[in-house]
């Protein structure tokens, strides 16, 4: 399972033109769900980026955390996320879960954030939607976390 991690000063989430999600500071989070990916690693990687400390402390130095800051989630589905890109000049999906199964872990993905962080400061994309996401990147910094089966 891979996250891509943005550290934003605001996000959103339009389908159709109409906003359905959106945040202030805190993470926006692109999620790609690969074969072979279950529970535990959704559960693992949903407790790594709660923790990665990707904030500035006191000195200005990338020392805190998502929870520790209090910030809000934006966690978009990312189909491609999970593309074989090792070779040609085309993506290929074979690599990537099938639909229910990337929807299902999606969902115990959501879940586990929700559990983490409390006052609904955890908002979502639309599985499987044409989503137009716009955020604004602080720093710039971004990160790809992973955890394999």
């Amino acid at each position: 399972m891979k996250g891509l991690v943005q550290r934003v000063s605001e996000a959103s989430v339009v389908v159709e033109g109409e906003q359905i999600a959106s945040i202030d500071a805190g993470l926006l989070l692109l999620l790609g769900v690969e074969r072979g990916d279950g529970e535990r690693q959704a559960r693992e990687l949903c407790r790594k980026i709660l923790t990665y400390r990707v904030f500035p402390d006191d000195q200005g130095r990338m020392n805190r955390s998502l929870i520790d800051i209090g910030g809000s989630l934006l966690i978009v589905p990312q189909f491609t996320l999970a593309a074989d890109t090792s070779s040609g000049t085309r993506p290929g999906f074979s690599t990537a879960a099938k639909p229910d199964v990337a929807n299902e872990l999606y969902g115990v993905f959501l879940d586990e954030a929700r559990s983490a962080i409390m006052d609904g400061h955890v908002s979502e994309g639309r599985f499987g939607a044409d989503m137009k996401v716009q955020l604004i990147n602080d720093g710039p910094v971004t990160f790809l976390l992973e955890v394999r089966g």
